[in-house]
């Protein structure tokens, strides 16, 4: 009788301190508790809905640093193929670049048929020139760029 006795008393206390912890809970920003401290207790609202359950993080090992990939041979064959075909393209748009610098003959090409009676139309295409010219030398620079990213990688 003792024991059963003991039992419910260790039974009721359990049940009455979990009662209490569930009580009132008040949400503190991100944080629930309690007992909100004075600091905070501006910006603690009381949790009327439900019981809060609260689960740690998980924390996650630190992954050790990769090493370098080795290329396949597949990959090597496809990097080859596509710096062929930038390095193309890059002298392509070198020789546009220097045909567009000829004709636009540092800003001041020839005038052609109409132009000579109306000077807007040679302003509009000398414009034209020098923007052509400026997408032009961007997209050389693109190039150059996917061609150094090209760059074979470190194998082991």
């Amino acid at each position: 009788m003792l024991k059963l006795l003991l039992a419910l008393t260790v039974g009721v206390s359990l049940w009455n301190v979990a009662a209490r912890a569930q009580d009132k809970v008040y949400r503190c920003g991100n944080e629930y508790t309690n007992m909100p401290t004075p600091a905070n207790s501006a910006k603690c609202t009381l949790i009327t809905q439900g019981n809060v359950t609260v689960v740690p993080a998980v924390k996650t090992p630190p992954t050790a640093p990769q090493a370098p990939a080795v290329r396949s041979d597949a990959q090597r064959s496809k990097d080859a193929d596509a710096r062929f075909i930038l390095e193309n393209e890059l002298k392509k748009a070198e020789a546009r670049q220097s045909e567009l610098r000829k004709e636009y003959n540092n800003g001041e090409p020839e005038k052609m048929g109409a132009e000579a009676r109306n000077y807007q139309k040679y302003l509009d295409r000398v414009a034209e020139m020098k923007s052509n010219i400026q997408r032009n030398e961007a997209d050389i620079a693109s190039l150059r760029r996917e061609i150094a990213r090209l760059a074979p990688a470190v194998t082991r």
